[in-house]
């Protein structure tokens, strides 16, 4: 009888296949997140009858495009579609540091790449508009007045600073070797929904800044305040890639 013979390990996958994964992955959250928000989150129909799926809708939306694509692309890529996971795995040591920098500009890229192409749909329907002055116009992120409950800026900054590291701790818990195998995008997926849940009122939820500054650039007024969303979620994916090796990788 002859025996079927045994797969050949296929190689780590390149540089440039782990960049398309993670410009798909990116592509993929920004215009299935934003795209959530722009165009179904208050929608009605021609009836006056509100379908819409709101902030609880929302909030599914961004925690699946991360399931779906983390199961699709994360085991070439690792699925970070967004710069401030790319810095926490780098720095909590699970990606080699020539490929950060190029991880971080390809998910920018992508993430401008889904807002261009959400605009081009949304901008079809009869009554679409980007209000520069209205909390969460085209789904981007804000505080003050561009917050969706009116929280301030220490407010807004607190938040994504707490809520990235919780995120990150999240990822680089669930993607340890000791951890369950094959579940780590459900509870990435989870917890982002989570976070989403907390955060929409507050800030419309960023924790990625490739997120905001894709849709920011639609909206001037947004553009001004992006510079939160980019600060906040790297310092806290550093605080947390930082810590988590510190404390559970220090071997």
């Amino acid at each position: 009888m002859t025996e079927t013979p045994a797969p050949v390990p296929s190689s780590s996958p390149s540089l440039l296949s782990r960049l398309i994964a993670e410009f798909l992955g990116t592509f993929w959250l920004v215009f299935g997140g934003c795209g959530s928000a722009v165009l179904a989150a208050g929608f009605v129909n021609q009836d006056g009858v509100h379908l819409g799926i709101g902030f609880l809708g929302v909030a599914l939306a961004f925690g699946l495009t991360v399931v779906t694509g983390a199961y699709a692309v994360g085991h070439i890529s690792g699925g970070h579609f967004n710069p401030a996971v790319t810095l926490g795995v780098f720095l909590g040591g699970r990606i080699e540091a020539k490929a950060v920098l190029p991880y971080m500009a390809t998910q920018v890229v992508a993430g401008l790449v889904a807002a261009t192409v959400l605009f081009v749909v949304a901008s079809g329907g009869p009554d679409f508009s980007i209000d520069p002055g209205a909390a969460g116009s085209f789904a981007t992120n804000g505080y003050g007045e561009l917050s969706p409950g009116g929280y301030g800026l220490l407010s807004a900054f607190v938040l994504e600073v707490v809520l990235t590291a919780v995120f990150l701790w999240v990822i680089l818990g669930v993607t340890h070797g000791r951890a369950p195998v094959g579940f780590a995008p459900l509870a990435i997926g989870l917890a982002l929904t989570l976070i989403h849940l907390i955060a929409i009122p507050v800030t419309n939820t960023s924790v990625n800044p490739a997120r905001s500054l894709a849709v920011a650039v639609f909206n001037p007024a947004a553009l001004g305040q992006v510079w939160l969303f980019i600060l906040a979620p790297l310092i806290g994916a550093a605080i947390a890639g930082a810590t988590y090796r510190l404390l559970f990788d220090r071997e």
